[in-house]
């Protein structure tokens, strides 16, 4: 059995499962075309998951589907569009999804933007909110089904490091009032990834659904496809300041696919994770949580606002 023991930030996605065996586990993981999704699909399909990629673009889907198949044409794999800023798209690609399967696993909320330029969903959301929470919010509690009917099942919500540039602000979470700022826009996305892993955790926890949020490092990505010159300078100075070196993309998806299927979080939910381990509070020369991240009663705040925001209700 691997020596699992050692695992920290230089740890690949594929050391995460080795000696592990996933047949029988079925996993979806979103934005899937490129960067961290497509490793982490690559990584369980491997592994021997059945896996659903999802992609915006499919012709890019299908790319990256065609490269798991080459290394692993064993396989059971699947590709389906879904544009998580889009409400219809989310309610289509759930409806569509359970009518072919009944239990779900492990789900990986993978998929984001960051630090766009001010954009609007159809619905008036700001973009990064619509896209990095709302989306992945109703997809989960839309697939809450299969993921009770696969019990014991894990959701994983990648957030990030920058969730600590902001707290929720909810008396203006879509910018209608307060002058918009890029980095500002994602922190407040990237803590309510957490805060929705906190919550989620709380209410399906007695059921086998257990939640985490994490934190993959300092990753080149497609993610970062609209920042500008300034921005970059910027998330460069945060990342030299913060002592965080930058990661390579196995090593950023390594603790999204540990958070889904590590055996020693048997039992554990709710909490943030990094460098695959568990991420303490921020400190002084230490990279972790910041406390409005975690925070209980903005959680529940945060659920019963997004519920209102994509128009339904849960009951979990």
């Amino acid at each position: 059995m691997t020596d699992r023991s050692h695992f920290g930030a230089t740890t690949t996605a594929d050391e995460v499962v080795a000696g592990l065996d996933l047949t029988g586990k079925r996993a979806i993981v979103t934005g899937a075309s490129g960067g961290l999704g497509a490793e982490a699909a690559r990584v369980l399909a491997r592994a021997g998951a059945a896996v659903t990629l999802t992609a915006r673009d499919r012709s890019k889907g299908e790319k990256v589907l065609a490269e798991i198949r080459s290394t692993a044409p064993r396989a059971e794999l699947e590709l389906r569009e879904l544009e998580l800023s889009e409400p219809a798209s989310v309610r289509r690609f759930a409806a569509e999804w359970l009518a072919d399967h009944r239990s779900l696993e492990l789900l990986l909320l993978n998929a984001g933007v960051m630090a766009c330029p001010l954009r609007r969903s159809a619905e008036g959301f700001e973009l990064q909110f619509a896209t990095n929470h709302l989306g992945h919010f109703l997809l989960t509690l839309r697939l809450a089904p299969a993921l009770l009917a696969g019990a014991p099942a894990r959701v994983v919500a990648v957030s990030s490091g920058g969730h600590q540039i902001s707290p929720v602000v909810f008396d203006d979470i879509h910018f209608e009032r307060r002058a918009y700022e890029p980095w500002s826009a994602y922190g407040q996305a990237k803590t309510a990834n957490v805060l929705f892993a906190v919550e989620l955790d709380r209410r399906l926890a007695g059921r086998g659904v257990r939640a985490f949020a994490v934190h993959p490092g300092m990753i080149p990505t497609e993610l970062g496809r609209h920042l500008t010159r300034e921005s970059i300078r910027q998330i460069r100075e945060r990342a030299s300041s913060g002592g965080e070196p930058p990661k390579s993309i196995p090593q950023g998806a390594a603790t999204e696919v540990w958070a889904a299927t590590a055996p020693e979080l048997a039992g554990q939910g709710g909490i943030y994770l990094a460098d695959c381990g568990v991420a303490p509070p921020a400190a002084p020369g230490v990279r972790g949580y910041a406390p409005h991240a975690v925070d209980p009663l903005a959680a529940a705040r945060l659920w019963q606002i997004s519920e209102q925001l994509v128009g339904e209700r849960f009951e979990t």
